[in-house]
């Protein structure tokens, strides 16, 4: 199989789902009022009707929490960064439950470019390495592959990035 494959087949769509194919790139950034929460080995570390969703062409959106809406203690920054051509620089946090860590599995923005200033004091986790994440109680599918941290609820219709043959997309 390649790792390269021409853009895929919109998944039909319902009144009630959005295609990822709709959304915008760059990304659109929307306040979400939806209850958005995080658990690790067994305890929520975060919860929030304050966040932020990310919506980008291809993906699943990601969803960012204010820091205050993490519990104390959870996230210790790493030295692992990223760069996104429209957001700017990322730093990573290990992400701490019980006596669980994860190693950067949650990032955020010091000075995001705008328009995503917003997302400055906010942090995104990777759905699928914590032990469960939540959409207005909803539990999300993490979007296929590593690298991307989007969440898959019933409310968006893929096919989905980050899965084998996706990279060209």
């Amino acid at each position: 199989m390649s790792l390269f494959s021409a853009r895929p087949e919109r998944s039909a769509t319902r009144p009630d789902r959005e295609s990822v194919w709709d959304y915008p790139r760059p990304p659109r950034l929307e306040p979400v009022t939806a209850r958005l929460s995080v658990v690790l080995r067994g305890e929520t570390i975060a919860a929030t009707t304050l966040g932020y969703g990310l919506l980008e062409t291809s993906h699943p959106p990601n969803y960012c929490f204010p820091l205050d809406d993490v519990a104390p203690g959870v996230l210790e920054r790493t030295a692992g960064g990223s760069f996104c051509e429209f957001k700017g620089s990322a730093h990573y946090y290990s992400v701490r439950g019980g006596w669980r860590s994860e190693p950067d599995a949650a990032w955020g923005y010091d000075t995001p470019r705008a328009p995503y200033a917003a997302l400055a004091r906010h942090v995104a986790f990777y759905a699928g390495r914590m032990d469960a994440c939540f959409v207005d109680g909803e539990r999300v599918i993490p979007q296929p592959g590593g690298f991307y941290g989007g969440w898959i609820t019933s409310a968006v219709a893929g096919p989905f990035k980050g899965g084998p043959g996706s990279r060209g997309w």
